[in-house]
């Protein structure tokens, strides 16, 4: 016993010459820190870092230490990390003035009216009736910002919005609007998406001369229309818009390309089914509404910001969520409108606002950007 008590007052003694040395490396981590500021040098080099086991270990006399050694050397460094980015975003100073607020409400759900983009059968109302319910009410307009349009007017309560598609990525008007209207994203469905070539009856492939349809199908679809370069292929409005096009046309010579459902609804032909060449194509569709909505399984968040011309300015944003442990989903940027040369980043992540954790990474955020929007925390979809 007495030699264990000889063993522990060794270790104590051990412990405060490292907490002697601890403070000495944090306190010259923070000159580290104001000079990466000064020079917009990012926070993160793993480069740097690997240098630092590699070299320490060879100080080791005992190498089986080597494993140990290493672990505790990146454990210090990742505490560097995070006493570096708070002094570089003047984290302290910031929370103490400027705590985030939001208010967040309960999904509303008695006595809806729900907007979409198109006409019935379109994706667009699938992605509705599969996220409400079928008898809700549904309002329906021809263009994406005719549905922001009514939500602003309090026609309607939510919208249902296409915003990325596997096959083509996201849709570039629809980052534009979120930014421009301020709307929140309440919810998501990810929907499977099939083009078929779509005609009269009695239509056929040789007969075909003009294809209709939403400009992101006839992407989706183009290893199949390059074996027709004689077709001319006119963008319309969306995929459902095109059949009913077709339907009125009546003519043989002319096609829309379009779902399954499309071609049920208006009593069209399916002269060929599944012509897009990925066969795992989905489209994610975003709900929008007026209000920041919160529910304690919501574990999905999306935020906008533009960052200052500096150089690590992203990279320095971007340590923020490796740092916090939240994981990233997506990054899109997308230019300004009017500022040449300048953009704002889209940010979907894991977490739920209740979180302290992701409400301090969302302010060190906030805090670092030239414009910041909080979109929304919803309930990811899982398609399976």
């Amino acid at each position: 016993m007495k030699e264990l008590e000889r063993l522990r007052k060794e270790i104590d003694t051990i412990d405060e010459e490292l907490t002697k040395l601890f403070e000495k490396r944090m306190k010259t981590v923070l000159k580290v820190a104001q000079y990466k500021k000064n020079n917009s040098i990012p926070i993160l080099n793993k480069n740097r870092e690997d240098e630092v086991v590699e070299k320490n270990i060879h100080h080791l006399e005992n190498k089986s230490f080597k494993g140990a050694l290493g672990e505790f050397l990146k454990s210090t460094m990742s505490i560097s990390r995070k006493l570096q980015s708070k002094e570089l975003f003047q984290y302290n100073s910031y929370l103490k003035d400027n705590q985030l607020k939001f208010s967040a409400r309960s999904p509303k759900k008695e006595k809806i009216k729900i907007g979409f983009q198109g006409v019935k059968g379109s994706f667009s109302e699938q992605a509705l009736l599969e996220y409400f319910r079928e008898d809700i009410p549904t309002y329906n307009v021809e263009n994406f910002e005719d549905v922001f349009e009514a939500l602003k007017k309090d026609e309607i309560d939510y919208g249902v919005l296409p915003i990325e598609n596997s096959s083509t990525g996201g849709i570039a008007e629809i980052y534009d609007l979120l930014r421009e209207y301020g709307f929140f994203i309440v919810g998501e469905r990810i929907i499977k998406v099939d083009h078929n070539l779509l005609g009269i009856k009695g239509s056929k492939i040789e007969d075909i001369k003009e294809a209709y349809s939403h400009s992101q199908a006839f992407s989706q679809s183009s290893e199949f229309l390059k074996n027709y370069p004689e077709w001319k292929c006119i963008p319309y409005k969306n995929t459902a818009t095109s059949a009913e096009l077709i339907k009125n046309e009546n003519c043989k010579h002319k096609v829309a390309i379009g779902s399954k459902k499309a071609a049920e609804v208006y009593g069209l032909n399916i002269i060929k089914p599944n012509i897009n060449h990925n066969k795992n194509n989905y489209t994610r569709f975003i709900i929008i509404g007026k209000n920041l909505e919160l529910e304690d399984d919501y574990n999905k968040i999306s935020i906008l910001f533009t960052l200052p011309h500096k150089a690590g300015s992203l990279y320095n944003i971007l340590s923020i969520f490796a740092e916090n442990n939240l994981s990233m989903l997506k990054i899109e940027s997308r230019p300004i409108v009017g500022r040449s040369w300048e953009y704002f980043f889209y940010i979907d992540f894991e977490g739920n606002l209740n979180d302290e954790v992701v409400k301090d990474a969302i302010e060190l955020i906030k805090n670092n950007s030239c414009d910041f929007k909080l979109l929304g925390n919803y309930k990811a979809h899982n398609n399976g």
